[in-house]
């Protein structure tokens, strides 16, 4: 993790190329415990879906009926959800999708607990987090309250920023408007599939947190989330993938807004390798029978 007041710093990802790989663990090895689930079943998109498959095979055979490079999907997250929910009902598979049980939350809170020990058992100004389903951010603010129950830290909390694409942001738009719930976002297109989702299940706990802690919820434009990519391979030479650009995007708009200044430090999260997703076709052709050195 790199800390620096200003420019924010970035937490990275896992040996899967995702930070939900140990938290996908969690769920999927607490299940093996239950007598009867065989199988388990989590929404097949964004990058946790490569995490979950690729560490549910090293504990059973998940997903067996699913081959190496997973199903393409006409539709969104939740959609998904819906056909999960019934094969659930049905006895077809364990539901370890968002929210649907409570292990994978214990995962993602440990991320609350390592960016406290990392920084010396105090806590950043702000957190910018990308928010779709949002257990990360329930996770680390749960985190936060337990480490102050056994006398770790204090009662300071950061502020937390939920960031979401402006093409799909229902608990932006929830936050706005003073509501509890965030209603469905018909409609919804990004390029971060990762914070793709019409519909969270527990919006009213992402509302919670950020209100209480004295944050916001930011929605940012789909070229401000490709430049900040750009940006941050070129600068700082690391390759986000687009729901990281999507928090550096959000970070610059909270500096815009006066949300934040260049003197607090701010956790920026970064929750996938951007190898994750295609990369943009740079390349040049040269003909090399005509090239001059100039042209290189």
């Amino acid at each position: 993790m790199r800390v620096c007041q200003g420019a924010g710093s970035l937490l990275g990802v896992g040996d899967l190329g995702a930070y939900r790989d140990g938290q996908a663990l969690v769920p999927i090895r607490i299940g093996i415990q239950i007598p009867g689930v065989t199988r388990r079943l989590g929404e097949a998109l964004g990058p946790k879906w490569a995490d979950q498959r690729a560490v549910g095979r090293a504990e059973l055979h998940l997903l067996d009926d699913v081959d190496d490079v997973g199903r393409v999907a006409d539709g969104q997250i939740d959609e998904c959800g819906r056909l999960i929910r019934e094969g659930a009902a049905e006895g077809r598979w364990f539901d370890c999708s968002t929210l649907k049980e409570p292990y994978r939350l214990e995962g993602k809170k440990v991320m609350g607990f390592e960016l406290v020990e990392q920084l010396g058992w105090k806590m950043p100004d702000a957190i910018f987090y990308p928010t779709g389903g949002g257990t990360g951010l329930i996770g680390m603010w749960k985190a936060f309250e337990e480490l102050e129950a056994v006398g770790l830290i204090g009662p300071e909390r950061p502020r937390m920023y939920a960031v979401q694409a402006s093409g799909c942001a229902p608990i932006v738009r929830a936050f706005e408007q003073g509501d509890e719930f965030a209603e469905r976002w018909e409609g919804a297109t990004t390029v971060a599939t990762g914070i793709r989702v019409p519909s969270a299940v527990g919006d009213f706990l992402i509302l919670r947190a950020v209100r209480e802690s004295g944050g916001s919820a930011i929605a940012v434009e789909e070229q401000d989330i490709l430049q900040a990519v750009d940006d941050a391979a070129r600068d700082d030479g690391m390759l986000l993938c687009p729901e990281g650009g999507a928090v550096l995007a959000g970070w610059r708009a909270a500096l815009e807004r006066g949300l934040i200044t260049r003197e607090e430090t701010a956790l920026l999260f970064n929750c996938a390798n951007g190898n994750k997703y295609p990369l943009v076709d740079r390349s040049r052709r040269l003909e090399l029978a005509s090239a001059t050195a100039s042209m290189l």
